[in-house]
C-alpha cells in the first residue's frame, strides 16, 4: 500500500480523525498560525470555485446581482435588531487598534443583515425601486470555541443573499426559491440528497420569522446543516426604518429575506462520499474530472496519443490533467485516488497495440477497457453515470438511516445507531431530547402526524420533526 494511503486513519475506526487526515493529505487545506483559521489550498479552493460558478449562474438567472459590503459593522448598528444581536453576541469579534481614530467599537461581520439594511434604507424610496435582490461572496468571522476544517471555524467563506420586497407573498416566494436552488445544487453538483424543511422556533436564525434549512446526512450518521434560507418579514425593516412609498403614495415597510451556504459544503462532500483511500469526488464539483496517466511516459507514441487525447477532452470542456511527472504509475494512481479524481485513464505501449485504454473509476474501483477511438464520447457518458450513481448511493444511505418512531423508549437505542429519527411531538419534546440525548431538531417535516399524543411529553402532538445528532 502506498505511503500516502497508509497515513489515512480508517473511516470506520475513527471518523473524526479520518476526516482531518483527508483534508490534509488530499491537500484541501492547511492550518494557519492563528488558531481556528485555515488556509484554503488550491485543490480545496477549486472545489469552492465550482460551487460559486454553479450558484452564480442560478442567482443571475433568477435576477440577483452580486455586491460587496464592508468587513466591519459599527456596534450601534449591529444592536438595532434585538434578537439578532442576542443570537450572535457570544461569537462576535471586535476590531481594536492602537490608534484612537474611531468613535465607537467596530465588529468584524459575523453576517451582514444590518449592513444591507442600512444601505437599502438609503437607496429605496418608491415601489419602483423594488425588489432589490443582492448577493455577496465574502468571509465572515464567528469566534467559535471548537473548530474543525470547513465545518466550523473562526473564519469561513460563504455567499449571503439579502433581498427586499414590497409584499409578504413575494418575499416568501423568494425564501422558498432559494431553498429550491440549494436543494438542486445538492442533486446536480454535489451528488448529495438534502432533506429540506422549516426550522423549529428554537433553532431558527436570530431575527428571522421563519428559517428553512437543507440538511445532509454524513457517512457516520450525523446530520450537517448545509445551508439556510430565512424569511425576515419586517423584523429588520422596522428598526432600520426601510420604507418605500406604494402606488398610492402611502409609506410602507419592506419585507426581507436572507439566505446562504458556506465552505461547510466542502466538508459535506468529503464526509458523504469519501472512503479509506481518501476523497471520492462527484464529477461536476471535482477540480480535475479526468487524469491521463501515460505508462512509459518517455515513449514517443505514448506521448503523442496521450497528448492528443488531452487536447480532445479539453476541447469538450472536461477538466482534464495529463500527468507527465517523472514518478511511477503506482505512485500516481495512489495520488489521484487520494484526491478523488473521478476517472483515471491509463495508456501504455501495450494498450496502444491493442487500440484501447484502461479506465479506472474512483467511486466504484471498477476498471474497464475502452477503444481509443471512443474515449471522448465514453468519458462524457461516464461522468454523468458516475454522478447519478453517487447520488443514488447517498440517497440510499439517507433512506436506510431514517427511522420512524412512535415509542420513545426506543429513542436512545435508535439515535446511537446514527441517522434521522422522525417523530410527531409536542414543542416541549425538543429540549428534553436535546438535554438527554444530545440530538437536535433538524427540520419540521410537512407530513401528517404519526400519532395524536406526543410520546415524549404525553401532550398533544403538534408537528413531525426529524431529529439527529449533528455537526
Amino acid at each position: 500500500m502506498n505511503k500516502l494511503v497508509k497515513e489515512i486513519t480508517s473511516r470506520e475506526k475513527d471518523f473524526a480523525q479520518w476526516y482531518t487526515d483527508v483534508c490534509l493529505k488530499a491537500e484541501l487545506m492547511d492550518y494557519s498560525d492563528a488558531k481556528g483559521f485555515i488556509i484554503y489550498r488550491p485543490y480545496g479552493y477549486a472545489m469552492w470555485e465550482n460551487i460559486q460558478d454553479y450558484l452564480n449562474l442560478k442567482f443571475k438567472e433568477s435576477g440577483h446581482e452580486n455586491v460587496y459590503m464592508p468587513l466591519v459593522i459599527p456596534e450601534n448598528l449591529f444592536q438595532k435588531e434585538k434578537d439578532h444581536v442576542e443570537g450572535f453576541s457570544p461569537e462576535v469579534a471586535y476590531l481594536t487598534t492602537d490608534n484612537n481614530d474611531t468613535e465607537e467599537k467596530l465588529i468584524v461581520r459575523p453576517t451582514s443583515e444590518v449592513l444591507f439594511c442600512e444601505h437599502y434604507k438609503k437607496i429605496i424610496n418608491s415601489y419602483r425601486d423594488l425588489p432589490k435582490k443582492y448577493n455577496q461572496w465574502c468571509n465572515v468571522v464567528r469566534w467559535e470555541k471548537t473548530t474543525r476544517p470547513f465545518l466550523r471555524g473562526k473564519e469561513f467563506l460563504w455567499q449571503e443573499g439579502h433581498t427586499v420586497h414590497a409584499t409578504e407573498k413575494e418575499a416568501r416566494e423568494e425564501t422558498l426559491l432559494m431553498l429550491d436552488i440549494y436543494n438542486k445544487m445538492g442533486e446536480e453538483l454535489l451528488a448529495i440528497p438534502f432533506v429540506t424543511g422549516l426550522k423549529t422556533e428554537k433553532e431558527k436564525f436570530a431575527g428571522a420569522i421563519e428559517t428553512y434549512s437543507i440538511e445532509a446526512l454524513m457517512h457516520d450518521g450525523k446530520a450537517l446543516q448545509s445551508g439556510t434560507s430565512h424569511y425576515l418579514g419586517k423584523n429588520f425593516s422596522k428598526p432600520f426604518n426601510i420604507i418605500y412609498r406604494d402606488s398610492n403614495n402611502q409609506e410602507q415597510f419592506v419585507y426581507q429575506t436572507s439566505w446562504g451556504v458556506s465552505t461547510r459544503l466542502l466538508g459535506a462532500v468529503i464526509m458523504v462520499h469519501g472512503d479509506d483511500e481518501g476523497l471520492v469526488l462527484p464529477p461536476y464539483i471535482a477540480p480535475t474530472q479526468v487524469v491521463i496517466i501515460p505508462i512509459q511516459s518517455k515513449n514517443e507514441i505514448v506521448q503523442k496519443i496521450t497528448s492528443n487525447l488531452f487536447q480532445k477532452l479539453e476541447k469538450k470542456n472536461i477538466r482534464v490533467k495529463l500527468d507527465n511527472q517523472d514518478k511511477s504509475p503506482g505512485w500516481k494512481f495512489s495520488e489521484y485516488e487520494m484526491k478523488g479524481v473521478p476517472i483515471r485513464i491509463e495508456i501504455g505501449p501495450k494498450d496502444i497495440e491493442a487500440n484501447e485504454a484502461t479506465i479506472a473509476l474512483r467511486y466504484s474501483r471498477e476498471r474497464i477497457k475502452v477503444p481509443l477511438t471512443k474515449i471522448e464520447d465514453e468519458i462524457e457518458l461516464l461522468l454523468k453515470n458516475i454522478h447519478e450513481k453517487m447520488y443514488q448511493k447517498a440517497l440510499s444511505h439517507v433512506e436506510k438511516n431514517t427511522h420512524t418512531l412512535t415509542d420513545f423508549s426506543l429513542f436512545e437505542k435508535t439515535i446511537d445507531k446514527g441517522g434521522y429519527i422522525k417523530m410527531s411531538v409536542h414543542d416541549d419534546a425538543e429540549e428534553i431530547i436535546k438535554d438527554n440525548f444530545q440530538a437536535s431538531a433538524r427540520v419540521i417535516i410537512a407530513e401528517p402526524l404519526l400519532n395524536e399524543i406526543c410520546p415524549v411529553t404525553n401532550k398533544k402532538a403538534t408537528e413531525t420533526i426529524l431529529f439527529a445528532r449533528a455537526y
